[in-house]
């Protein structure tokens, strides 16, 4: 089936694209750590592009358990991860004027690998900090690998991993492509039958 898009679904793959590029200026994840000496908490909020939050502090007490510092050049991503946002955002709004099911679908395929890839991406970040600790570290504890989304515990620190804004702009526009092609392949059923 390869059947065109209607106007009004490629409205709603612009909005998508739309919602896609305004991720790129949210915070997409972020982690919190609380102990009774930071009852506020401590954050590190992950840009697509940089890092904020209280890093500083955070690879300061990390030094303690002999894990490597959190900073921008440690995650070659962010040079290169604003490009291919855009880039896909320009291929969802491309595939939505081009009108086209099967080109819409391939662009929806190629976002979902993106996402598990970005989720493993940061697993596989956290699994590199938590387990390769330094032996020479003044405070000795077990590796660890803290969730992408959850909470854990190390040492007196409580740690919550959480998406934020940008992740759900990015799943909002997901969500709409979804939905645009389920709409357009019942309409396509329904006329066939």
């Amino acid at each position: 089936m390869d059947k065109k898009l209607s106007l009004s679904s490629s409205v709603l793959v612009t909005i998508a694209s739309l919602l896609l590029f305004a991720s790129l200026y949210f915070p997409w994840w972020g982690m919190q750590f609380i102990a009774p000496q930071y009852p506020e908490g401590l954050d590190i909020i992950v840009y697509p592009h940089k890092l904020e939050g209280q890093v500083d502090i955070i690879n300061g007490l990390n030094h303690y358990i002999g894990m490597k510092e959190f900073s921008e050049k440690n995650f070659p991503e962010l040079n290169y991860l604003p490009y291919v946002i855009a880039g896909l955002a320009l291929l969802v709004l491309i595939s939505g004027w081009w009108r086209r099911w099967k080109g819409l679908a391939a662009v929806a395929m190629l976002y979902a690998v993106g996402g598990v890839l970005g989720i493993y991406d940061i697993h596989r970040w956290l699994r590199d900090f938590g387990m390769n600790l330094d032996p020479r570290a003044p405070i000795k504890i077990d590796p660890f690998v803290p969730p992408v989304y959850g909470e854990n515990q190390i040492a007196n620190f409580i740690t919550y991993s959480y998406f934020s804004i940008g992740s759900f702009l990015l799943g909002a526009s997901f969500l709409i492509i979804l939905w645009v092609l389920w709409k357009e392949w019942q309409t396509c059923s329904r006329k066939a039958s």
